[in-house]
């Protein structure tokens, strides 16, 4: 049977405040984003009404989006949560469905994993999260899960990063494990 599923669409109302927050950011931060202009980066978005709702759920759970550059090669805007700390709404969770399912006892409420497909984002890798650091120093609090290699997830671990004594680590957990300090960052092509 076809998937009949509505993709997830805005209200307008939604949409045109998420609009006011996210053009507010833009030039607060134009550091991370030389040379852009926000008025094509919204026409974008008004032709894709689902990247608006990962845009909304990406905001409701704290991540603070904001475009860090260009996909030349895909013609697209890139957004990554661009909070101080891992996004608040997004902390205590396992690193994916597979580690949340193998859980017998006190299981988080998700997975990073699982959060961001729900999410329509992808988790940030660990080039993307250094890229990160150079716009801003974040997670000096927190850490956050990033996108694990195969090699290691099959060996049941996950990696997550933060920034300590002026430098990024990269570290690794068990699947299972969490945290009330540690959630994820995501990203998003427009």
């Amino acid at each position: 049977m076809a998937n009949t599923k509505e993709p997830n669409v805005l209200p307008t109302n939604e949409r045109e405040e998420l609009f006011e927050i996210l053009k507010e950011r833009f030039e607060q931060h134009m550091h991370r984003h030389p040379g852009l202009e926000w008025t094509p980066i919204q026409e974008k978005l008004l032709q894709h009404p689902e990247k608006m709702w990962s845009l909304f759920e990406m905001e409701r759970t704290g991540g603070e989006p904001d475009v860090v550059g260009v996909d030349k090669t895909q013609g697209a805007y890139i957004f990554y949560d661009c909070s101080a700390e891992s996004p608040a709404g997004r902390r205590s969770v396992c690193y994916d469905e597979e580690a949340l399912a193998s859980r017998k006892k006190n299981k988080p409420a998700h997975s990073a994993c699982g959060m961001a497909l729900d999410m329509g984002i992808e988790l940030l890798d660990e080039e993307q999260y250094r890229y990160l650091q150079q716009l801003a120093c974040v997670d000096q609090k927190t850490s956050s899960w990033i996108k694990t290699p195969t090699e290691i997830r099959k060996l049941k671990g996950a990696l997550f990063c933060d920034y300590r004594y002026e430098t990024v680590f990269v570290y690794h957990n068990g699947v299972e494990s969490y945290y009330a300090a540690r959630g994820f960052r995501g990203s998003l092509l427009v």
